[in-house]
């Protein structure tokens, strides 16, 4: 028994090479990367479930605010997760970003900050960004905040879903070393030691789990008419999704000895605040009285 058990562990890893994956879609003057793509593609789901919901009875906002908001939100994702990168995961152990302060790359644009191609994105701050998009136009139309983001935070899993899968199409952002049947070997670490998987982890749990959750509780309850309920809920399930996946996911290099060091990853420290916060919102929601069918909360 003690032999097949054995045997059964030792089967050969996934080569990620061997799946004939490739970074994006050739198109002769410049390839389409699959990233960029899984940027806009969630964008517009996001912008097209957002429409379709504001057809819905209790809608907050116009159509012509998600129009506007969805241009800031874009903005927000964009330079929001280029600078959380920055501040919160190109800093190492002497605490000084990099991305700042490096201006060693070639071609017109030689300062790292602004070199998206490269790669660098960070989710907590593609968050905060999309969060002060939010809260720009809804204190610039008088609209009540906590229900923008209700209806806002029903398409963004779908985001989350093709982002990840992007990772894992580019080999990238690979998990701990492991010796389940289904681990890889990703030709972009140097150690050339099997792998979790965990771009798939995370596509299946912030994204795929997510976004069901987020779609029947929008449209097979009266979620939206708990203001607060459906932010709550995306808040504290990303959060918890985040901090279990972590677990799975190698550390960036230049942190490993602060993940080391404090037992948590830099992304599950920086995931407790979105789950202490979800948690006090889907509390404080659940106790208000839910609004009227047909009516909006006040600005």
């Amino acid at each position: 028994m003690l032999s097949l058990l054995a045997a059964s562990n030792a089967a050969d890893p996934i080569y990620w090479a061997d799946l004939g994956l490739k970074p994006g879609i050739a198109l002769g003057f410049f390839t389409l990367r699959f990233y960029s793509l899984a940027y806009l593609l969630g964008v517009v789901f996001a912008y097209w479930h957002t429409s379709k919901a504001l057809k819905q009875p209790g809608a907050p906002m116009a159509q012509r605010h998600a129009d506007d908001l969805f241009f800031y939100c874009t903005l927000g994702v964009i330079f929001g997760g280029r600078l959380g990168y920055a501040l919160f995961y190109t800093g190492g152990e002497t605490g000084t970003p990099s991305a700042f302060t490096d201006f060693s790359g070639e071609g017109l644009v030689s300062w790292k900050l602004l070199r998206l191609w490269d790669g660098g994105m960070s989710f907590h701050g593609g968050l905060m960004g999309v969060t002060a998009a939010m809260a720009w136009v809804a204190w610039r139309d008088r609209l009540n905040f906590i229900r923008v983001v209700d209806y806002v935070a029903v398409g963004v899993p779908m985001g989350m879903l093709l982002g990840r899968l992007a990772n894992f199409i580019n080999g990238e952002l690979w998990g701990r070393v492991s010796d389940v049947s289904w681990a890889m070997i990703f030709p972009s670490d140097p150690d050339q030691l099997a792998r979790h998987p965990s771009q798939l982890y995370q596509a299946g749990l912030e994204g795929l789990v997510m976004l069901v959750v987020m779609l029947l509780l929008f449209w097979k309850t009266r979620a939206r008419y708990r203001p607060g309920l459906l932010a709550g809920v995306f808040t504290l399930g990303m959060g918890c999704s985040r901090f279990i996946v972590e677990f799975f996911r190698q550390p960036d290099q230049q942190l490993a000895d602060f993940a080391a060091r404090t037992g948590l990853s830099m992304g599950q420290w920086l995931t407790i605040p979105l789950i202490l916060t979800g948690l006090i919102v889907v509390i404080y929601a659940l106790r208000r009285k839910p609004l009227t069918a047909g009516t909006t909360a006040p600005a």
